[in-house]
């Protein structure tokens, strides 16, 4: 990987830190999603993260939210709603990605939020948010990984 990729990789993933604390604030403290994006863009975004991909990423989630949750849903054993707010904001995060994000290998989605769930979210939570991310990419991404595993 060249320079420039690891610069994009990098301002990507300070991008994705920033999608998870806007997540997190809208599903916690309720503020309209667009005035978030705008106060994040205002206040939060340096010129360290990737602007525009925060931008879009936000925009696909608020717009493609009802989708981007029946995606997720089906892999879970409890309601998205009893997910705790960090991982279920992690798990849109990647679900938005693997579903409209197609320049962004499955891999790298897969990777960056188990990596982000190390950072923000519980002791163990990465595990969970592995195994969900595992799973939706197969099913969403077939083409590059192969179809999900077979449930015994």
């Amino acid at each position: 990987m060249n320079q420039r990729n690891r610069s994009v990789q990098a301002a990507r993933h300070r991008a994705r830190r920033l999608v998870i604390q806007a997540l997190y604030q809208w599903q916690v403290g309720g503020d309209e999603p667009n005035d978030i994006v705008v106060q994040f863009l205002e206040h939060r975004v340096t010129d360290d993260a990737d602007a525009d991909y925060f931008r879009e990423i936000m925009r696909s989630l608020i717009a493609g939210l009802t989708r981007i949750d029946e995606a997720i849903e089906p892999l879970l054993e409890r309601s998205l709603a009893m997910v705790d707010p960090v991982e279920r904001g992690i798990l849109r995060l990647a679900a938005c990605e693997l579903l409209e994000r197609y320049e962004v290998p499955a891999a790298v989605v897969i990777d960056e939020a188990v990596e982000l769930a190390r950072e923000f979210g519980a002791d163990q939570g990465h595990r969970f948010v592995n195994g969900v991310v595992d799973r939706l990419a197969r099913g969403i991404r077939t083409h590059e990984l192969g179809p999900p595993a077979a449930s015994s």
